[in-house]
């Protein structure tokens, strides 16, 4: 028992140290994938009557810091991404910490809650599709999830949207709360942030990381049932999107179980089929699965730009296609580094998972 935690230890150390050097990797990639890209960066601070005077284009360059060397800003650029000064929008000139504060929990419970979904029933119906094989159920949930695999988000939703909102007039076209309670000022957003915010000091060195303060509202049971109406169809798209690569992986890796000599034992042994299905062969056939499950809740945060955008809703995925269509950088850095954050971190949670599913591997 001693070895197999000396041996975990050191596998999170190991792994510690190379997802730190992978996060250094994508973040001068990030950099120099923006440093590259062909125009003058003072044009996103022109005057509309008139150009740039020498005097003006230097002070630009200077307040930014782009008159300096490559290697002094890229220095300059991880520091800042390392310590979280995620840096001030080209457009709105507000910090891009906040604005991300602002977007994040509206993306977090849509992109959230419909990946999730789409696991469980993804992974449920693919375990009994696999089940009975070859009949009529098998047959029925892989057309239906290749088919909604298939199909374009923003066909499904405008499809919604014309059948469920225009036509029966049964949920709202997009947004995420109505109108007027902007207007009203209500309800007050579900995650907020102030400044400054604490500052953490690593020992032995001056290197401090700023940790913003944050405030959590619980809300009410109204603003509840409202935003749940508001949300059912991007929801419902990007349910129906996303369970269709789950079902089908799942179908294929159960089917390799179902033919295993343990699989036969636990029959003879009297156990019910259910048990059979999803205590033996569907853990057994779990780690592809959860592979693919860690890399989709990776992404949550990139957002979902078509969904997001067809039904107005105030996430980060409209929120970056802005950014793109403006050429805003700090905000397009922020969003690729939180990105890649989340996916490496997925990934070391699937690792350290796959040791809990399957005793087989061993760490160390």
């Amino acid at each position: 028992m001693r070895g197999i935690i000396l041996g975990l230890r050191t596998y999170i150390i190991k792994r510690v140290f190379y997802s730190f050097a992978l996060i250094l990797f994508v973040l001068i990639l990030n950099f120099t994938i923006f440093e590259v890209m062909p125009g003058d960066p003072t044009t996103f601070f022109l005057p509309r009557n008139r150009p740039l005077t020498p005097d003006e284009r230097e002070a630009i360059l200077a307040h930014w810091g782009l008159n300096k060397p490559f290697h002094e800003r890229l220095f300059a650029y991880l520091i800042n991404m390392l310590r979280w000064e995620l840096g001030e929008s080209f457009i709105r000139r507000r910090p891009v910490a906040y604005e991300l504060l602002v977007y994040l929990p509206n993306t977090l419970q849509l992109l959230g809650l419909s990946t999730i979904l789409a696991i469980v029933i993804g992974v449920i119906l693919g375990a009994v599709a696999a089940h009975r094989r070859g009949g009529l159920f098998d047959t029925a949930s892989v057309t239906a999830s290749l088919i909604t695999y298939s199909l374009p988000t923003f066909w499904m939703g405008m499809v919604f949207i014309a059948i469920f909102s225009i036509k029966l007039g049964w949920f709202p076209v997009g947004k995420v709360i109505p109108d007027e309670w902007y207007l009203k000022g209500w309800p007050p957003p579900l995650l907020s942030l102030s400044f400054p915010g604490a500052q953490l000091t690593i020992p032995g060195t001056t290197f401090t990381i700023t940790i913003p303060s944050f405030q959590f509202t619980i809300p009410g049971w109204v603003e509840i049932t409202t935003r749940l109406r508001y949300m059912f169809l991007p929801l419902s798209v990007l349910t129906l999107f996303q369970y269709g690569g789950f079902l089908l992986l799942t179908r294929a890796a159960v089917l390799e179980t179902l033919t295993e000599d343990y699989i036969t034992t636990a029959r003879a042994k009297g156990l019910k089929e259910r048990t059979v299905l999803y205590k033996h062969a569907l853990k057994n056939a779990s780690l592809p699965i959860i592979t693919n499950a860690a890399l989709s809740l990776g992404f949550i945060v990139s957002g979902a730009i078509i969904t997001e955008t067809v039904f107005s809703w105030p996430g980060l995925g409209g929120w970056t296609w802005e950014a793109i269509q403006n050429k805003d950088f700090p905000i397009l850095h922020a969003m690729f580094y939180i990105t890649a954050i989340c996916v490496i971190a997925a990934n070391f949670i699937a690792d350290l998972i796959y040791g809990i599913i399957d005793p087989r591997i061993k760490y160390g």
